[in-house]
């Protein structure tokens, strides 16, 4: 498959996004989210027993649970990007090791998370934003009996 030069920038603009993101989520930058979704946007983090909502809603989800995971790690990989014109759609695999700090000052327990983003895509005057993402759970290691969805 040739791609053209519009493609394959289209593909490292969305590329570039995805990093973004888990830059954000990383650095718990949640309000920078809007840079990188429409406002319109639907997020679905229910695999692992998140919120499903529009962003405001996503943001105030991610400010209220993330801070039980003083560290994390969302590593992507496999990104399966297809592009048509303005909008596009995306298959994106995320490897996430979380450090969470235990109820009741029991210390910290490390956990790992294996998933995908589901994604679309679309061409807006200040790039390629994310209009739709849900996560589809692949597997899941060390997690404590109280968060398993």
């Amino acid at each position: 498959m040739t791609l053209s030069l519009q493609e394959m920038s289209d593909r490292f603009e969305i590329q570039d996004l995805l990093f973004h993101y888990a830059e954000l989520i990383d650095g718990k930058r949640f309000d920078e989210l809007e840079n990188v979704f429409t406002p319109d946007a639907h997020i679905d983090y229910s695999a692992f027993g998140g919120s499903v909502g529009d962003l405001p809603e996503t943001i105030a989800f991610l400010k209220k649970a993330m801070p039980m995971f003083p560290h994390t790690q969302h590593s992507n990989a496999n990104l399966q990007i297809r592009v048509d014109g303005d909008t596009a759609t995306g298959r994106v695999m995320c490897f996430n090791p979380q450090e969470m700090d235990l109820p009741g000052g029991k210390g910290r327990q490390v956990m790992m998370f294996g998933l995908w983003y589901i994604d679309e895509y679309v061409r807006t005057d200040a790039g390629w934003r994310i209009q739709t993402r849900s996560e589809e759970k692949s597997w899941t290691f060390n997690t404590p009996d109280f968060m398993k969805v």
